[in-house]
């Protein structure tokens, strides 16, 4: 058996062109979070009045301070959980959309005149630009897969 050398696309067709949807790699969804976060809370809260009633109060506020701190950090994992960047290629147009934190930034270029530019670092994005506006993607992406999102878009700009 050999190896399979054709590398799959990271473009989805679409009705009018081709979509690049760049998401987070996030194993547990907000809602399910706020489940074990509940249970967690269930659990401490029964712990800490068992100990209540036998006579060690102590316990309580510091499993206040436990649950304030780990709802803190599940607030701040839950708020970027859905982050991400879709690319969209149609009708002559490059949409770029990044979702951070529930908000949502729009770029759009006339596609004759974007350049796609890999940036040089430790962890390179990919710059597109037109004139002087320009955006930098692929924070979503392994950087490995980088270096093939750029070629693809640059190939998909040829043929629009």
């Amino acid at each position: 058996m050999g190896l399979d050398t054709k590398r799959r696309s990271l473009a989805q067709e679409t009705d009018g062109g081709l979509q690049w949807t760049l998401r987070r790699n996030c194993s547990v969804t907000p809602s399910q979070l706020g489940w074990t976060f509940a249970m967690l809370c269930t659990v401490s809260v029964s712990v800490s009045g068992f100990f209540w009633f036998f006579g060690a109060p102590l316990v309580a506020p510091f499993a206040a301070l436990e649950l304030t701190a780990l709802g803190i950090a599940f607030l701040v994992y839950a708020r970027h959980a859905a982050d991400g960047e879709r690319i969209h290629l149609a009708n002559g147009r490059l949409l770029v959309e990044q979702e951070v934190a529930g908000q949502v930034h729009r770029s759009e270029f006339d596609s004759c005149w974007v350049q796609v530019v890999p940036l040089e670092g430790r962890h390179p994005l990919i710059e597109v630009r037109s004139g002087a506006r320009s955006v930098q993607v692929g924070r979503h992406l392994h950087a490995e897969l980088r270096p093939a999102l750029a070629s693809e878009l640059r190939q998909a700009l040829q043929r629009a």
